[in-house]
């Protein structure tokens, strides 16, 4: 036991490396799906660990953890780029999303819900759009979506989906059309949250279902014409 607790103590300074790093890979995420660093661009280490104060090995353990979860890629004497996704990826997202999301509503259990954190989605989307600001509705949207996953209570269902929400809005920031990609969805929130309401689990499921394949059918449409079938940085 000795021997072991020695070689767990010489890992004891990996701790605050690796915490560092994942708190410096949050923040990058939250700014590559807030469109701060848009697909295709080039994330220079200097600038970057110079702004947020971090050494080059942490930016690059963080650049690695964010290339796991597809966000970036690494291409060879060239650098780390934000990923163009391409229009399988897009597929793929949304393939993910429907066997979560609906599994989710489907497990659901007995009313009542506690909706509080999706109704409050729904509010922002409203709001958003009487502003005109249809960048801030499909960030409303991804709430909306990311609050029914929350649903569940599961942790290892949120890290899976924050991870998927987060490319799906690599695929938005490409879409020159937010307005048309985003407004007929904020009527179609407020149909499924009011179905939840009203204990209409199997409704809103399948609702839910409709809705993803509406939206794939749409998202596809419009990324295929802006950047076709192969993209890729």
């Amino acid at each position: 036991m000795a021997e072991q607790l020695k070689d767990l103590a010489d890992d004891r300074a990996l701790l605050g490396r690796t915490s560092t790093a994942e708190r410096v890979s949050d923040i990058l995420r939250s700014r590559i799906a807030e469109g701060y660093f848009p697909p295709g661009t080039r994330l220079s280490e200097d600038s970057i660990g110079g702004a947020l104060g971090v050494s080059r090995n942490t930016l690059r353990e963080a650049f690695r953890l964010l290339t796991h979860e597809r966000l970036l890629v690494h291409e060879l004497n060239r650098g780390v780029f934000v990923r163009v996704l391409t229009v399988e990826d897009v597929e793929d997202i949304y393939r993910t999303r429907r066997l979560v999301e609906c599994a989710v509503v489907r497990g659901l259990g007995e009313p009542p819900y506690a909706l509080d954190a999706l109704a409050g989605a729904v509010a922002e989307g409203r709001r958003a759009a009487r502003e005109g600001d249809w960048k801030a509705v499909g960030t409303a949207n991804i709430h909306f979506h990311r609050e029914l996953v929350a649903l569940a209570a599961s942790e290892r269902t949120d890290e899976l989906m924050r991870s998927v929400f987060a490319e799906l809005r690599l695929a938005f920031h490409v879409v020159d059309e937010p307005r048309a990609l985003h407004e007929p969805y904020i009527a179609r929130n407020v149909a499924i949250l009011e179905a939840l309401q009203a204990g209409e689990r199997d409704e809103a499921e399948r609702l839910l279902a409709g809705y993803l394949d509406d939206s794939l059918k749409r998202v596809v449409e419009v990324y295929r014409r802006r950047v076709g079938d192969d993209a890729g940085v």
